[in-house]
């Protein structure tokens, strides 16, 4: 075999095997959640208020050309999970909320990861209150990190990453 088709070969070879990793779903399964942290099927709660608009005025009016990004109003059930340690290591489930809950703490982004395996960033929709510190789905986010949420917000994707704005947690 050519050293041409050796390298094709394992090009093609890996590539399989990372699809076959991502399609599996949930990373490692075997972290579970805790017995009242809801499930995919019946929800410990909810997280996000459904807007009439995709995003708020603070974020068209931040937006360049007051044109923000595609969004489109969406309603996902998942875990809720440190995006950082999921990411590195698979961490989730009861056993990793109390790292999740210092990570969030300490300014690491905050993850939904669905039934399917998907993976979403959950941020505040509203653009000028999350730029000045005056949100608070962080606290929701460590309240609840290991539980099964259903979140509503606006989905936008930008080179394959999945986030979901939330509205709602603008403090008062």
């Amino acid at each position: 075999m050519k050293n041409g088709t050796k390298l094709a070969l394992f090009i093609l070879l890996s590539t399989a095997l990372v699809l076959v990793a991502q399609s599996k779903g949930i990373l490692q399964p075997q972290m579970k959640l805790a017995a009242d942290a809801g499930s995919y099927e019946a929800p410990m709660g909810t997280l996000g208020e459904k807007s009439a608009e995709p995003w708020s005025a603070t974020t068209i009016e931040a937006a360049i050309d007051k044109k923000p990004n595609a969004g489109k109003a969406i309603t996902v059930v998942g875990e809720i999970v440190d995006f950082s340690c999921y990411m590195q290591v698979g961490k989730h489930g009861e056993a990793h909320a109390a790292c999740a809950k210092k990570c969030f703490a300490n300014g690491q982004p905050i993850g939904l990861v669905a039934k399917d395996g998907s993976l979403y960033t959950l941020m505040e929709e509203e653009h000028h209150p999350r730029r000045d510190a005056q949100t608070t789905l962080r606290d929701a986010a460590i309240a609840h990190v290991g539980h099964v949420m259903s979140v509503t917000g606006t989905e936008s994707t930008v080179a394959g990453q999945k986030a979901i704005f939330v509205s709602g947690f603008v403090k008062k």
